[in-house]
């Protein structure tokens, strides 16, 4: 669903594993707060693939600086914004028009000038996929 092979998952895993709270939730918000999915969700790409291709080729900055990383963490007050000359590329200018998604509460997306701002961690009430995230858990704890 987010892209990520197995390899890189199970180190998602382990990185939830070790930090305080829930596994679950932390391996959804670490999956949640990869730079692709938040390119996606904003609505400036059409599918979680092409927000990766975007930033893989090098579209976007965060906090001013070029991210070419998809799996790169975004914090909360972080700054995305495509580079001036990728903000009226043609697949950005169509996702934006045929947006269909809603805006999770935990990013602000300003279409104009396509600036994204992470303003906290996202919730698992704001994630809005279907995944019972306690059976990842109990796979991988073995």
């Amino acid at each position: 669903m987010y892209g990520v092979l197995e390899r890189q998952f199970r180190r998602y895993y382990e990185e939830s594993a070790r930090r305080p709270g829930i596994t679950g939730e932390n391996l959804l918000r670490m999956l949640e707060q990869r730079l692709d999915n938040v390119v996606w969700r904003s609505g400036l790409a059409a599918t979680r693939p092409q927000a990766r291709q975007l930033v893989n080729h090098g579209h976007f900055r965060v906090n001013g600086k070029k991210v070419d990383i998809p799996s790169y963490q975004v914090r909360p007050g972080d700054v995305i914004t495509p580079k001036d000359r990728s903000k009226d590329l043609i697949v950005i200018q169509h996702s934006v028009d045929t947006q269909d998604r809603l805006v999770p509460d935990w990013i602000v997306v300003s279409t104009d000038d396509r600036q994204i701002t992470v303003n906290d961690h996202p919730r698992r009430d704001q994630i809005d996929t279907d995944i019972n995230e306690q059976l990842i858990v109990e796979l991988y704890s073995k």
